[in-house]
């Protein structure tokens, strides 16, 4: 069973001092990652903002989550991350998907293709940037992308490498995750382009059973491992967790049970946290939890007690 390690999701912040001071305060609490989301709302654009944020730490690793696979072309992602990777001495774990938020292809007028087709896109650009990494000049004919000749500068060693995190709640990605992922994000499947009350079918207990025992099914036939990751949709450190259910329950217009047993809600006091988190683990074998940016203080106590066990 894996060991326990955490991230944080972070996005935004007001100034450039503010930013160097949330990811030096990440750093010192243990987190082990600072992974920026990839959409075109009022955030930071992950590239720019991680490659300040390496600069201003010291062993933290610094990534994506997600970056989506439409935004870029994967020879200009690949260039982009490994020269992240060779400045920051290797600290970069690159997270990608396939796209999902119809709000940023409607405001970007990019075309959202059928998941189906997107999916199939993202797989050629694995496939690409992987061999750049590996430092190979490519030569790939594929579908969507054609690429001859292309590199990466400088070539990376084996231990400066990015690596690959593959995130998505369909069978599809989640199989292509684990061929060739180093972390597999499970999450709910977001096909429907938007977070809403669907959310609650999707990530619940028996869908997350599911898409784990069918991504270690894969991971088996391809002969491989990989880290568990779960994003948390929410993260609430409270003394009564029965009434924030309850709420949450009641906005939703959903019985409490509908709430309490998502593996993406950790709620509870710390200990609960504690508890829940290590049923999870043991259930889901999530070891590698990412949180968001408003609660990075007030679950430090349970980074503390969990990272490294």
């Amino acid at each position: 069973m894996a060991n326990f390690r955490f991230g944080v999701q972070l996005s935004a912040a007001s100034s450039a001092k503010e930013w160097v001071s949330i990811a030096q305060r990440i750093e010192s609490l243990h987190y082990s990652s600072i992974m920026v989301p990839d959409h075109f709302d009022s955030q930071l654009s992950p590239i720019s903002a991680l490659s300040f944020a390496a600069a201003a730490t010291k062993k933290i690793s610094v990534g994506t989550l997600v970056a989506s696979n439409d935004y870029r072309h994967p020879v200009v992602l690949a260039r982009e991350v490994a020269t992240l990777a060779a400045l920051s001495g290797g600290r970069v774990e690159l997270g990608i998907g396939a796209g999902w938020l119809k709000a940023d292809y409607d405001s970007s007028g990019l075309m959202l293709d059928p998941p189906g087709i997107r999916v199939a896109r993202l797989k050629e650009s694995v496939e690409i940037m992987r061999s750049m990494f590996l430092g190979e000049s490519i030569d790939f004919d594929g579908q969507y992308y054609k690429v001859h000749g292309s590199t990466v500068y400088p070539e990376l060693p084996e231990e400066h490498r990015p690596r690959l995190t593959i995130g998505g709640g369909g069978k599809k990605v989640l199989d292509l995750a684990a061929r060739y992922a180093d972390v597999v994000g499970v999450n709910p499947n977001l096909s429907f382009g938007a977070v809403g009350v669907e959310l609650l079918v999707e990530a619940a207990p028996e869908r997350f059973d599911e898409k784990v025992t069918h991504v270690r099914e894969r991971l088996d036939y391809y002969g491989r491992s990989a880290e568990l990751q779960c994003l948390s949709f929410v993260c609430e450190v409270v003394n009564d967790r029965k009434s924030w259910i309850s709420g949450a329950a009641a906005a939703f217009s959903v019985d409490a049970a509908a709430v309490s047993g998502l593996p993406i809600v950790l709620v509870g006091s710390v200990e609960q946290l504690i508890d829940q988190l290590e049923t999870s683990r043991e259930r889901y074998g999530f070891s590698y939890w990412v949180i968001h940016q408003k609660e990075i203080e007030s679950f430090a106590p349970v980074v503390e007690a969990l990272s490294g066990r």
